[in-house]
């Protein structure tokens, strides 16, 4: 059975944009600002935005306390102002926290269904958009990923990320925001 695009509705889903990405530092993605203009507009657009937030684990399970020898900086409790919001028309809404880099898992789910549709967008392409978008059309959901209000820890790697997602068409699909919102039936 072939799925249709959207055939369970679409979602727009704001990946980790927090001051962590924003502000300089180990995880400082340089395009954050040029992606949160485009993110704030998707926002104006799209009712119902889902925002998601990375918060680590202080227990550090696993090969987690390895990463965190590699970015020593981020070793910060999740309380820490580091992991707040830093979204253009983020109002204070709930967010998904995970201590994770893909936020795919049952909370996503249960706002996203089977044949639903992700519009992702936020930081960074390489990491956390990455590996919630493989998770989601692993569980048979379609993405929209929205190219321009992504950013990378660099341009090679956000433009590798994109390629890589774009190699899973129809499951993903690469648009701009412009593209997005000139389309009246995809939001």
């Amino acid at each position: 059975m072939e799925g249709t695009r959207g055939s369970g509705g679409a979602r727009l889903v704001v990946i980790d944009m927090q001051r962590a990405f924003r502000q300089e530092g180990q995880w400082q993605v340089p395009r954050y600002d040029q992606a949160a203009e485009r993110v704030h507009r998707l926002i104006e657009a799209i009712d119902d935005p889902l925002f998601t937030r990375f918060v680590p684990d202080p227990a550090e399970p696993g090969s987690w306390g390895a990463y965190y020898d590699r970015w020593d900086a981020m070793r910060r409790p999740p309380q820490h102002p580091v992991w707040d919001m830093a979204c253009p028309g983020y109002d204070g809404e709930a967010t998904l926290d995970l201590p994770t880099f893909g936020k795919w898992g049952p909370g996503l789910a249960e706002q996203v269904p089977v044949g639903g549709e992700l519009i992702v967008a936020g930081v960074a392409t390489d990491c956390c958009v990455l590996a919630t978008v493989l998770a989601a059309v692993d569980a048979g959901r379609f993405a929209t990923v929205v190219t321009d209000a992504c950013a990378g820890q660099d341009d090679a790697a956000h433009d590798g990320a994109v390629a890589l997602m774009g190699l899973l068409a129809p499951m993903v699909r690469l648009v701009t925001t412009t593209e997005l919102l000139a389309q009246p039936t995809a939001v």
